[in-house]
């Protein structure tokens, strides 16, 4: 059961689910032995899936089909929702030398692309695909994940080797592609309980580090023109998170009005344009199963060409949030805990990508105004019933706080991890 939770977690899309990342988190803790997540938040969520989850758990259900597909229910699966001997049939011809009986199992439990384990004697595979039915035309874009994903396989960033790509609807109902699974550690606790603090200034490199190779590559040399806009990035951002506020409204959020009227007034200079990956966090990493070091970058879904410093703001502001703002690392003894301070990770990230553009306050208010939008709507959802989480009062308070934090960015105010 704890590989199955562990794995799920590696591969599951949804990361915008509260209610998922936050019990994986906490039962992952618990079943490998570790200390859980401080996060108030997590614990509540993590008790409701015990609630839901614990009839199912004692053992996951196989059955085999005619086709010698083995079926494995964990407790995270749902129905497979296309056709087991057209994908069969698929793979035995697009993939030859795969071996023996085949087990696909469905991960996850989110809204987005839905994504199986596929496992055969000789390969471990994973198969993500566009959901069935209705989405909206530039959304669940499977081939824009197997793009960049090849794409940057010519490069020094990691990412899960792609093995095919489907255009075809024919076969599963939708596009869908196969890569390759990756083993290794994910650590979706910011803090990094039970590591040494060596082991955490280490990881917390490492990430820098990715980031950086990341936004060192030519996107034209590995052949992604054509992938994003090289310009107007934060226009075209500010624009889309202006409806989405707009689309999603259910109560009222001065700070956001506050800082979608700021930001498009203050859109610094453009600088080079990168690859970016939009959700490039600790969360979406897999590091190698022994070592300090990142062996894969995952969640290309949101990835782009636009500019860096919004990753490295994005990817900074657990910094600036609070344990209970969704797992920031405000308030902690970084120090002790060996962590970098925002400042030295920063200087190391400019370090490592050669570069002399740096974050600004604009840069961070951006990040923030992102992040509250994202609560605002999920709450809203969680309250009408339509999310995952139940106890909305547990999601309302972060659309205003993150909001907050966004605030305090704009106002300049000296940081301090203890405030």
């Amino acid at each position: 059961m704890t590989q199955i939770l562990l794995e799920s977690r590696i591969w599951t899309i949804e990361y915008k689910s509260v209610f998922f990342l936050a019990a994986l988190a906490f039962l992952n803790a618990i079943l490998c032995g570790q200390k859980p997540p401080k996060c108030s938040l997590q614990r509540s969520l993590a008790i409701e899936a015990l609630d839901r989850w614990a009839p199912r758990r004692q053992r996951p259900q196989k059955s085999e089909n005619a086709q010698g597909i083995v079926m494995q229910e964990s407790s995270l699966s749902n129905s497979v929702d296309f056709d087991v001997s057209a994908f069969n049939a698929f793979l035995k011809s697009k993939v030859p030398d795969i071996e023996g009986p085949i087990s696909l199992e469905r991960i996850g439990g989110g809204q987005s692309n839905p994504t199986y384990f596929v496992t055969a004697a000789n390969r471990q595979l994973v198969l993500r695909k566009k959901p069935t039915g209705k989405v909206l035309p530039s959304a669940h874009a499977v081939d824009r994940e197997y793009r960049i994903m090849t794409a940057l396989a010519h490069s020094d960033v990691p990412v899960p080797p792609t093995v095919l790509f489907c255009p075809d609807s024919d076969v599963l109902g939708t596009p869908f592609y196969l890569m390759e699974r990756v083993p290794g550690r994910i650590f979706a606790d910011c803090s990094l309980p039970d590591m040494s603090p060596d082991e955490r200034r280490a990881i917390y490199l490492s990430m820098a580090e990715t980031m950086a190779k990341l936004h060192r590559v030519d996107w034209r040399k590995i052949g992604l023109e054509g992938y994003g806009k090289p310009d107007g990035y934060f226009e075209r951002q500010i624009s889309r998170w202006e409806k989405q506020w707009a689309a999603s409204k259910t109560r009222e959020n001065p700070d956001i009005d506050l800082l979608l009227n700021w930001l498009p007034l203050n859109i610094p200079p453009e600088e080079n344009t990168t690859i970016v990956h939009g959700d490039f966090r600790l969360g979406n990493l897999i590091f190698h199963p022994t070592e300090p070091r990142v062996v894969a970058v995952l969640d290309w879904e949101l990835s782009t060409l636009g500019s860096p410093l919004a990753d490295v703001a994005y990817n900074c502001t657990n910094w600036r949030m609070l344990p209970e703002e969704y797992g920031g690392i405000r308030g902690l003894d970084t120090r002790t805990l060996g962590i970098p301070t925002e400042n030295e990770y920063l200087d190391y990230y400019y370090t490592c990508s050669n570069t002399n553009n740096q974050v600004s306050p604009f840069h961070f208010a951006f990040s923030f105004m992102r992040w509250a939008v994202i609560f605002e709507g999920i709450s809203a959802r969680a309250k009408g019933g339509n999310a995952n989480a139940s106890n909305a009062e547990d999601l309302e308070h972060l659309g205003p706080a993150l909001a907050h934090r966004g605030i305090e960015a704009i106002q300049d105010r000296p940081f301090s991890a203890h405030r």
